[in-house]
Formats: C-alpha cells, structure tokens, sequence
C-alpha cells in the first residue's frame, strides 16, 4: 500500500531553524516540506497558495503573531492542520493557540522523533500536545469555569452529541462516518454545526468542552474502541 506523502510547511522568524528543520523531515520517507514563511502575515499567503496538510507555526514572529495566522488559516483551510512549535508554555499563548484552531502544540526542546511523530498525528485528524502543556490543558478542565459557556449542550441533535463524543475520542471523520454510516461529509457539517452552536473554533476546543461538560468522561477518551 502507497504511503500518503505529507506536505509540511514551515513558518518561523529564524531562517536557521527553518533549514534545520527541514534537513531533518528531509530524512524522513512520507514528509516534504513544499514551503517556508517568515513571519505571520506570509504564512497566511503561502497557506492559501500551496495549501500544505500540516504547517509548523511558531507564535512570536514579524507583522502577524502566529496565533492570528493560525486563526486565519484554519478558517479558510479546512484540511490543513496547524501544530504550534514554539519555545513558549505560558497559558497566554497556549490556550488562545488551541482557541485559534491549533490541533497540536509541541515545544523546541522536544527530541526529532517527537516532532515527527507529532506531524503524522496531526496530519490523521488527531491532537497532539506536549506533556508540559497536556499538564496545564488539565489543570484548566480541573477549574471551575470563569464564565458561563455561551453554547450549550441542549443545542446540539442527537447524532450531533454522537459525533461529538467520537471526536473527543480522537477519531477521525473517516472513522466517526464509518462508526455512524455516514459519509465524510456529513460527519465534516456535523462537526461545523458543532463548532457553530458551542461558539468553538477547533476540534481540540470541542473535546475540551466536551470533558469540561461531563458529555464524555477521561477515561472515556483513553479507550476509543469502547462499544457504543
């Protein structure tokens, strides 16, 4: 069976850190880079030009931080991917990352494998985060909220709960419309009401509404083949 070839793009203010990471996906079968930006505002050009599957975003670049690029470009990219490789774990930048639509968030210090092994998830559908920042997503569900939610669960159909608690699983919408019977295209509209009525902007933000909501429970989402 043919590998499909991951088109990654690059977007980081420091020319040394694209090349070097492209030296090393270089190494790697199933990755090319197709494009490198160096700060936030060319990120956004070259997204909608190439359109990549997966784009490394640093947060702290010239002309648009990383976050309005990622902001940007989820909306107007629905099947490119944004995992966040940054120096920086404080709650300012990861939460309005992930808000952004950000479906992975890794740190500079973590190993090439790491990296790489993160792009091949992100690229499925799936979220990745960093342990340092799985511990502060945690921390967050574990607080009472600040402020009512503006969506509400009671908003949601039936099969819009089921689709829900699918993706808070870690499935993809290839998955979920296999376990539904449905095509990818309506689990892909169900998925946008979703978004639409809870007033989300990313499939990581949906799982974490739905474990904040008690839809789905922790454990729920370590056992994804659980029956229904």
């Amino acid at each position: 069976m043919t590998q499909d070839v991951i088109r990654v793009m690059i977007a980081d203010d420091q020319g040394i850190v694209r090349k070097g990471i492209s030296a090393l996906l270089a190494t790697e079968p199933g990755i090319v880079v197709v494009e490198e930006a160096g700060d936030g505002k060319a990120a956004v050009e070259r997204a909608l030009a190439v359109k990549p599957d997966v784009i490394l975003m640093d947060l702290m670049m010239p002309v648009m931080d990383g976050i309005e690029a990622t902001r940007q470009i989820t909306k107007a990219l629905t099947g490119t991917r944004v995992l966040v490789l940054t120096s920086f774990a404080a709650n300012d930048q990861v939460f309005p990352a992930i808000k952004a639509g950000a479906l992975g968030y890794l740190l500079k210090d973590s190993s090439p494998e790491e990296l790489v092994e993160a792009i091949r998830q992100v690229y499925r559908g799936e979220a990745w985060l960093h342990p340092a920042i799985a511990r502060k997503v945690m921390q967050e569900l574990a607080k009472p909220a600040a402020q009512p939610v503006e969506g509400s669960p009671d908003d949601l159909t039936e099969r819009e709960m089921d689709v829900l608690k699918l993706l808070t699983q870690g499935h993809s919408n290839k998955e979920i419309a296999e376990r539904l019977v449905v095509s990818e295209a309506t689990v892909r509209t169900h998925v946008s009401n979703i978004l639409n009525k809870l007033h989300l902007a990313s499939r990581t933000q949906a799982a974490l509404y739905a474990l904040r909501q008690g839809i789905i429970s922790l454990e729920d989402t370590q056992d994804p083949d659980m029956p229904d």
